[in-house]
């Protein structure tokens, strides 16, 4: 009967420390997630736009309104559907200027946001991506986002 008594108050404890493992363990998950770079001066924020634009970038700018604005915010700020450009996780050092080709032409998977798989862009060119770049490295410019070297 001790036998009994003393390994009821064994699984008793081991539960005890099984909860406050799960405990922390939610919380360490969250504080996570609570960190992915969803925020900036995107995700629908405001975004100091350039006192001038290159004319490429002018360009640029009327093909991502047409393009692109719909899911990544006027002025690349992001909305609920898709991730601002004016965030640091974009700097050129992170994603070069052919990511964003490689993207609009192919799509991609879905890998620092959780806005979900991104598809690939109809009718859109070499020559278009590139216009759109230049306007979106300009405003990050104007945003103090600068190429930095990335590290894993």
């Amino acid at each position: 009967m001790k036998k009994v008594a003393g390994l009821a108050g064994s699984l008793g404890k081991v539960a005890v420390v099984l909860v406050i493992v799960g405990g922390i363990g939610i919380v360490v998950y969250n504080a996570f997630r609570a960190s992915s770079p969803r925020g900036g001066p995107g995700a629908g924020g405001v975004v100091i736009e350039p006192a001038s634009l290159s004319a490429l970038a002018s360009t640029g700018k009327t093909l991502f309104e047409a393009d692109c604005a719909a899911c990544h915010g006027p002025n690349g700020s992001g909305t609920d559907q898709g991730p601002p450009f004016v965030n640091d996780i974009y700097n050129p050092g992170h994603h070069p200027d052919v990511a964003f080709l490689l993207a609009a032409q192919n799509g991609v998977r879905a890998h620092h946001w959780e806005f979900g798989d991104m598809p690939p862009v109809d009718g859109i060119t070499e020559a278009k991506v590139a216009a759109i770049v230049k306007y979106v490295r300009e405003l990050q410019e104007a945003n103090g986002i600068v190429s930095r070297p990335h590290v894993m």
